[in-house]
C-alpha cells in the first residue's frame, strides 16, 4: 500500500468564501455593514485606525507581484515629469506667450537631450540577461509618469523587455505612460511605501534633472547610503551643469554639514554610455553578465 498523500490545505480559499458570502439571502442582519467579511468591507479597510494594515498591503502587493515576475534587481530612473522629448521641445517655445515663459521653455528644450539619454540607458540595462536561476536583473523601474520616466520605460520597450512603473495618486492624476508593462504598473497612496519599493530591488539609480520629487527621492537615497542603511550602489547624476546650478554640494562640505567623502557617494554623468560604464565598473566581477566586456 502506497503512502497516503494529505491535501495541501483543509480551509477553503478566501476567494471561494467570498463567493459563498455573496449568495447570502437579504435580511436585516446580512445587509448590515457589520456582517460583511472584513477583507471585503471597504468602509472598514479605509478607517483611520486601519492605516497600519493599509501600509502593509501597499508594501506587500508589489513585493509579491514583482517576486512572482522573477525580478531580482532593478535600475531605477528618477527625473522631471516636465522635460519634453526633443521632438516636442520646440512646441513649448512656440506656445510661450511671455518672455518669462519663453526662457523657461528654452531651458526645458536644452534639457530635452536627457530624454534620449534616459532612453538609451534603459536600453543598455534591459540587455542584461537573467541570472543562472532565471531571475531578471537591472529591470528598468520609473515613477511611471511622463518625460524622463516615460523615456526609461520606452527604452526597455525598445528592447522588447518589460519595465516597472510606480505611479501615485495625486490631485491632478497622472496616467501611467504607454510604455510601462501593464502587469508591472503599480499605483500607491503612500509616498513612503512607493519610495521603499523604488529601493528594495535597486542596484543602480540614475538621477536626471528634476524638481521637488526628484530631490526628495535622490537625497533620501544619498542619506540611506551615507548612514549605511543600505549598501553603496551606482548613483548617477545626469547634467552636472544643472546640479551645480541648483545645489552647491561643495558648499555643504565647506560648511561642515557633510564630509568630503560624501561627495563620492554619487557620480556625475552626461551620457548613457558613461553611466553604464560606471555600473559595470561598480559590479566589476559581473562585467561579462552585464554585457560590459571591453
Amino acid at each position: 500500500m502506497s503512502d497516503p498523500i494529505p491535501p495541501k490545505r483543509v480551509f477553503h480559499p478566501a476567494r471561494e468564501e467570498a463567493e459563498v458570502a455573496a449568495q447570502a439571502a437579504e435580511t436585516p442582519q446580512t445587509v448590515s455593514p457589520a456582517y460583511r467579511l472584513a477583507f471585503q468591507d471597504m468602509d472598514f479597510l479605509l478607517r483611520e485606525d486601519l492605516r497600519p494594515v493599509r501600509f502593509q498591503l501597499e508594501l506587500l502587493k508589489p513585493e509579491l507581484l514583482l517576486d512572482e515576475a522573477g525580478i531580482a534587481s532593478t535600475f531605477v530612473f528618477y527625473g522631471s515629469a516636465r522635460i519634453p522629448e526633443p521632438a516636442k521641445a520646440d512646441s513649448l517655445i512656440e506656445a510661450a506667450s511671455t518672455d518669462h515663459q519663453r526662457r523657461i521653455a528654452e531651458r526645458l528644450k536644452a534639457k530635452s537631450r536627457y530624454y534620449d539619454e534616459a532612453r538609451k540607458l534603459a536600453r543598455l540595462a534591459s540587455r542584461v540577461t537573467p541570472d543562472s536561476e532565471g531571475r531578471k536583473q537591472f529591470v528598468v523601474c520609473s515613477g511611471g509618469g511622463p518625460s524622463i520616466m516615460e523615456a526609461a520605460n520606452r527604452g526597455a520597450a525598445d528592447e522588447g523587455h518589460e519595465s516597472i512603473g510606480l505611479n501615485i495618486v495625486l490631485p491632478h492624476e497622472q496616467q501611467p505612460n504607454d510604455y510601462v508593462t501593464p502587469e508591472l504598473s503599480f499605483r500607491f497612496h503612500y509616498f513612503a511605501l512607493r519610495k521603499m519599493h523604488f529601493l528594495l530591488r535597486a542596484r543602480a539609480v540614475a538621477v536626471f534633472p528634476g524638481g521637488f520629487g526628484t530631490f526628495d527621492e535622490s537625497f533620501e537615497l544619498l542619506t540611506l547610503v551615507q548612514t549605511q542603511k543600505i549598501k553603496p550602489m551606482p548613483i548617477l547624476f545626469f547634467g552636472r551643469e544643472f546640479w551645480d546650478r541648483v545645489v552647491d554640494f561643495q558648499a555643504l562640505v565647506d560648511e561642515g554639514v557633510i564630509a568630503p567623502k560624501d561627495l563620492d557617494l554619487f557620480t556625475f554623468c552626461e551620457t548613457a554610455e558613461e553611466a553604464w560604464h560606471c555600473v559595470c565598473r561598480h559590479y566589476a566581477g559581473n562585467a561579462d553578465a552585464l554585457g560590459c566586456s571591453d
